[in-house]
């Protein structure tokens, strides 16, 4: 294991919302790597105390050409879409919702919430899906015991437990809580890339430290995967997976599409209020408005090359 390569992405900064927007870490999309699999976005947020940061309030807002995978460790996000979804999603329970054509969709924490602490995970449909309809799936995967360890498979399937979500490619996404100072080993599909991103504790993937925040892309190749949990206290991870995602895509704002033209015609639509998105009913506000289009061709984005 000791030849099997490690990259290692540093998160950036992005506010969420407004004047006391809540500060996520961003690790895809980035210069250095574009998509995992099929996964093509990754924040990072929390624990944020909600009383200082006013939480989560996300309006109405548009998605084309993807699924969002929300994964929460702590509070309450209370999620209404124009499919007609009202659901709310809790520590370790999967919210996926599928925007192909169109949807839109709000997110806010609940008033009960103090601490508000998860990841939000984009994942790029294939051009044969790219319209898929609406579609909102919810999961509670149960607990995984292994020595050390404890995993929750939300998507895919690993450590002998398969998710029942569909997925549009081949995909894993699991929470890992690994022990203090315990390794664990995990057989892993080969023809898979993956992606280890820390949530808390210090891990070491295969050789390669990882601070929290930090995510460690691992290369396909390898059927195994050791994780080491350097800390004194708990670690935890959220380890993602899926085959090589070898079409281009552009992305722009919330959506995905394969040319300029695409997003063109998408911001439009959403600025017309046309039914393409259908509307989200039961939220106490206005929806957002799409920014200004930058003044360039938006190009497509893939992987690098390996070297």
């Amino acid at each position: 294991m000791s030849n099997v390569e490690i990259d290692v992405l540093s998160p950036r900064d992005v506010p969420l919302g407004g004047l006391r927007a809540m500060s996520v870490r961003r690790t895809l999309p980035q210069r250095a790597r574009t998509l995992i699999g099929a996964w093509c976005f990754a924040d990072h947020y929390g624990p944020d105390d909600v009383v200082r940061t006013g939480g989560m309030e996300v309006p109405p807002h548009p998605h084309t050409g993807l699924q969002t995978v929300s994964w929460l460790f702590s509070g309450e996000v209370e999620h209404r879409d124009s499919l007609g979804s009202h659901a709310l999603i809790r520590p370790g329970e999967l919210n996926l919702m599928t925007g192909g054509y169109g949807i839109a969709h709000s997110e806010v924490s609940t008033p009960g919430t103090a601490v508000l602490h998860g990841v939000q995970l984009w994942v790029a449909l294939p051009a044969e899906h790219r319209n898929a309809a609406r579609d909102f799936q919810h999961h509670v995967p149960g607990p995984v015991r292994l020595d050390g360890a404890e995993i929750r498979v939300f998507l895919g399937s690993l450590a002998g437990d398969a998710s029942p979500v569909r997925t549009f490619t081949p995909l894993l996404g699991a929470e890992i809580s690994i022990e203090p100072r315990a390794a664990i080993r995990l057989a892993v599909d080969g023809a898979f890339e993956h992606g280890v991103l820390v949530d808390s504790g210090h891990v070491t993937v295969v050789d390669t430290p990882l601070r929290p925040a930090e995510l460690g892309y691992v290369h396909p190749g390898i059927d195994s995967l050791t994780l080491t949990n350097t800390s004194d206290g708990p670690a935890r991870v959220v380890l993602l997976g899926g085959a090589p995602f070898e079409e281009e895509i552009v992305m722009w704002w919330n959506f995905i599409g394969r040319t300029h033209d695409d997003i063109v015609r998408a911001r439009e639509d959403w600025e017309a209020a046309s039914g393409r998105f259908g509307a989200v009913e039961g939220y106490p506000g206005e929806r957002l408005r799409a920014p200004v289009l930058p003044n360039a061709t938006i190009m497509p984005r893939r992987n690098p090359p390996r070297s």
